[in-house]
């Protein structure tokens, strides 16, 4: 079995790991699902977090690897890993990946499509998904998302509870509950997260947040309202990070970035006209002795040849045979 190097939390570091095929509880299994805004199949493992309390949940992580630009070597003890990635395996709220699965069985024309059974919904996404990953991968397996891996998703508790965030709900009877998904409730949840993670505390965290805030001109003084609105805007964009781009379009129009977008216009118009002035400005003209000046001399020579020479003995003298007085 090959050896990779990973980081996880560290309430997942008890997590036993099979192949696909293998024997263990499905909690332990890489499950390849679409990713929530490229839709191209991605890795995702699901796990249950130690709660202090004793009780169980489960939850899913993101897989990512970190490959460098050259070939590198892990030393573990005395073992040599040859493969150099990084796997990062960061908490991913389901939800998001609830959102792909739900649109690929609901009409992409905007109508609401129809109140059906969570199992239901889902095994009709599932086949569809499949479907339509195995024509766009052709021969590259890796690309496939399973029927068996959206199914087995969807059955975790976690993805059962997130369902009531982005779907209607309409229970008919006490056994019968049935789901729509809404993308206006998607967006009302998105926007929960985008409040969350707008606030000052949490963007000082990041100082690539704060760079580009900067860079921007939001950090002046005497624009601290178009600062709050350039931090709501930023965590949009980390938002929409994981989310299709329809979503991320209803996202930021729930949103009025008149003044933002002015602000950004006003900077472009600004560095452009600095380019066309850059660009039209003359070049100095050359000074008159430069003009004069023969090609390969320098201004010592120059200088020379000006110099006044009258009453001054010539060089030859020097080297004359001096006649006896």
């Amino acid at each position: 079995m090959a050896t990779h190097v990973a980081v996880l939390p560290s309430d997942a570091l008890d997590l036993p790991i099979s192949a696909p095929s293998g024997s263990k509880p499905a909690c332990s299994r890489f499950l390849r699902l679409p990713h929530p805004r490229t839709g191209l199949a991605s890795l995702f493992l699901p796990y249950e977090p130690r709660v202090d309390d004793g009780s169980k949940r489960n939850a899913i992580l993101e897989v990512q690897a970190v490959a460098p630009t050259n070939a590198r070597s892990w030393f573990i003890g005395q073992e040599v890993v040859a493969d150099g990635k990084l796997l990062v395996m960061t908490p991913i709220d389901p939800a998001f990946l609830l959102i792909p699965i739900l649109q690929s069985v609901y009409p992409e024309n905007g109508a609401q499509g129809m109140f059906r059974p969570a199992d239901e919904i889902f095994e009709d996404a599932a086949a569809n998904l499949e479907q339509t990953s195995t024509s766009a991968a052709g021969k590259d397996n890796l690309l496939i998302v399973s029927k068996e891996d959206v199914l087995q998703f969807t059955s975790l508790e976690c993805c059962q509870s997130a369902l009531s965030r982005v779907c209607d709900v309409k229970e008919i009877t006490e056994d019968i509950t049935v789901y729509r998904f809404s993308p206006e409730k998607v967006v009302q949840y998105l926007r929960v997260k985008v409040q969350r993670l707008s606030v000052p505390e949490t963007v000082e965290v990041s100082r690539t947040l704060i760079r580009n805030l900067a860079k921007d001109g939001l950090m002046e003084d005497g624009k601290e309202s178009l600062l709050e609105v350039g931090r709501i805007r930023a965590a949009c964009d980390l938002v929409a990070q994981y989310t299709p781009p329809g979503i991320r379009s209803l996202l930021i129009a729930s949103y009025d970035f008149t003044l933002l977008n002015a602000h950004f216009k006003s900077i472009e118009d600004e560095n452009a006209a600095l380019s066309v002035e850059k660009a039209v400005k003359p070049k100095a003209a050359p000074t008159t002795t430069d003009k004069k000046r023969k090609p390969g001399t320098s201004q010592g020579v120059e200088k020379l040849k000006k110099a006044k020479t009258g009453g001054m003995a010539k060089l030859s003298t020097f080297f004359t045979k001096k006649v006896p007085a």
